[in-house]
């Protein structure tokens, strides 16, 4: 499982680095496999700001987009997504990307224009199933950052191979709790502050059949919920894992 040291550090006041955390999960009996970064399967695939947007001359449903890189001249990319505008932030693939499944990018012409890479979506980088455009990274960010950088935003993240014998550190905080005890740094917990409804309000019940498999077994219901887009920081921290943003209810629960 991969856990992501800014994440620990929440709940773990400590300097340590994540080589010596490692070192001493590994001799409390904790297996790290590895540290390191984790990004997307892809290559140069960089942050890139929209300065200009105008019609193709040849296709009606095609854009044309000056974009800037952080250096040289803007690039001319043609692009057919119409969810971005003048001015955000997208994930460029340039020329010689490799994007996931082994796809490489060349410079091409479309419908007489040439283009110099592609504007990606989350779907096309991997990282998504389903998408409704360009992928479009958080106001503020910097043109020129590979994409990797930008989404795990500088992150360290341990491999550990959890042992049966301690499903306590299948979780961040299960995890952080033990690096604690490991280090002797402070643990602070984070508990969400919820509002408990009425007991009369309860609309459903939990019945044990067999108290020998399971002793305990709670459930709680959330009213009002609507199914829609995660907030960037929440796919962003789920990119960093390796996993796909989907909706913000399925997101939450990963």
């Amino acid at each position: 499982m991969l856990y992501s040291y800014n994440w620990i550090k929440e709940f773990v006041d400590t300097d340590l680095s994540a080589a010596e955390v490692s070192e001493r999960l590994t001799m409390a009996g904790i297996e790290v496999d590895g540290v390191g970064g984790v990004s997307p399967e892809i290559s140069k695939v960089v942050t890139a700001r929209i300065e200009l947007m105008t019609k193709h001359p040849n296709a009606d449903r095609l854009r044309l987009c000056q974009v800037n890189i952080g250096e040289g001249d803007p690039l001319e990319i043609v692009c057919g997504a119409t969810n971005m505008k003048e001015g955000d932030v997208v994930a460029l693939a340039l020329h010689g990307a490799t994007l996931p499944g082994g796809v490489k990018l060349k410079r091409s012409k479309i419908r007489g224009v040439k283009s110099e890479g592609m504007l990606c979506s989350e779907v096309e980088l991997g990282i998504a199933e389903e998408s409704p455009g360009i992928m479009i990274l958080p106001e503020g960010t910097e043109p020129g950052l590979e994409l990797k950088d930008a989404i795990g935003g500088g992150d360290v993240f341990f491999d550990v191979s959890i042992l049966p014998n301690r499903p306590d550190c299948i979780s961040i905080k299960g995890l952080a709790r033990e690096i604690a005890a490991v280090v002797g740094a402070d643990f602070t917990d984070k508990k969400a502050d919820i509002t408990e409804g009425s007991a009369s309000s309860r609309k459903i019940q939990v019945t044990i059949e067999d108290e020998a498999l399971s002793g305990r077994y709670t459930a709680r219901i959330i009213e009002g919920v609507k199914v829609g887009e995660s907030p960037d920081w929440l796919k962003e921290r789920l990119t960093a894992h390796g996993l796909r943003a989907i909706n913000n209810v399925v997101d939450a629960t990963n």
